[in-house]
């Protein structure tokens, strides 16, 4: 569904608080969906309703650390650390994000200050400070602590090659740190690591110190040409560094239903991947691209638009998988 369409007025506009979320009440249509329009419609009601009825979701057995990752930019790997991060934490659940992209865009859209100098990921791997000293707590979601990124973070690649155990650096920071959350009685029950979209160091850090990946693809034809590269770099990390990670979440982003592309994109992600793909995909909405210019998650910006539903239902689905996963 178009935004125009679909999504709540901006919060701002509607003289609401800066950090508050629209709500409205949504027409119930009384004819069958026989047009798109109709069949957008009640798709959203069935989100609204799902996305309603779970208040909070089961915590998994133990911490899981997910790998958000592609190498092709503009698929919505920080859109999606950030969103998955909130909708989990607003069911509450303990969440940490690591933003691992120099960018610092993930700091950026949870409201942490990421200014050159100031502490987060650089001083964790390169300079082997402790996780505790640098996480920070997300101040509009309680449960939600970043660690953050600056663009110090951008020289981190050059200065790791000479370090020793340079791929397991964040792997060893980020161990030690739940273990001491663990023991503290305040156990992180998701990690979320935003990786920057290449296969440098950084990126390497992270899936050591990752034990599944989650796979944004744009539904866009050029998104599935480097998608045999990355799963063939995943397969190598596996081999030789960590035979702990593996690919359990292809999330399809930017959806529009109403294109035969997405729709083709769609069915041949599903073809090849199969259970790991996520049912509801997440569609191209303005809210979540005007989430992150007032340093917001789409969930806490506008939580019932199209977007929001949408991240909240992956979320629900995500944390369904591990706990069947466990059993």
């Amino acid at each position: 569904m178009s935004d125009h369409q679909s999504e709540s007025p901006n919060p701002r506009s509607a003289g609401a608080g800066p950090r508050a979320a629209s709500a409205y009440s949504v027409p119930v249509p009384t004819n069958n969906a026989s047009t798109p329009l109709a069949a957008e419609v009640e798709e959203h009601i069935s989100l609204l309703q799902r996305t309603s009825a779970t208040t909070r979701l089961e915590r998994p057995t133990n911490t899981r650390v997910f790998v958000v990752a592609n190498q092709k930019g503009g698929v919505g790997k920080t859109t999606t650390t950030v969103n998955v991060a909130a909708a989990l934490a607003i069911k509450g659940l303990r969440v940490l994000v690591i933003d691992l992209d120099p960018q610092g865009n993930a700091s950026t859209a949870l409201n942490i200050p990421h200014a050159e100098g100031t502490p987060g990921v650089y001083e964790a791997i390169v300079e082997g400070t402790e996780l505790g000293e640098l996480v920070k707590p997300c101040p509009d979601i309680p449960g939600l602590t970043v660690l953050p990124a600056s663009i110090d973070l951008a020289g981190a690649e050059i200065e790791l090659v000479s370090l020793v155990a340079r791929e397991s650096r964040l792997d060893r920071a980020l161990q030690t740190y739940l273990k001491a959350a663990e023991a503290a009685g305040d156990r992180i029950d998701y990690v979320l690591i935003d990786c920057p979209p290449s296969l440098g160091l950084l990126t390497v850090n992270a899936m050591v110190a990752g034990r599944e990946v989650l796979i944004p693809i744009q539904c866009e034809y050029y998104a599935l040409e480097g998608l045999g590269q990355l799963v063939r770099n995943i397969e190598l990390i596996r081999a030789h560094l960590n035979p702990k990670l593996d690919i359990t979440t292809i999330l399809l982003t930017m959806y529009d239903g109403r294109t035969r592309l997405s729709a083709g994109v769609a069915a041949e992600v599903r073809s090849h991947f199969a259970e790991k793909v996520i049912s509801t995909p997440i569609p191209r909405s303005v809210r979540i691209s005007e989430a992150p210019s007032y340093q917001q998650s789409v969930i806490t910006y506008d939580s019932t638009s199209s977007g929001a539903l949408s991240y909240l239902e992956a979320a629900r689905e995500i944390s369904a998988a591990g706990v069947i996963g466990a059993r």
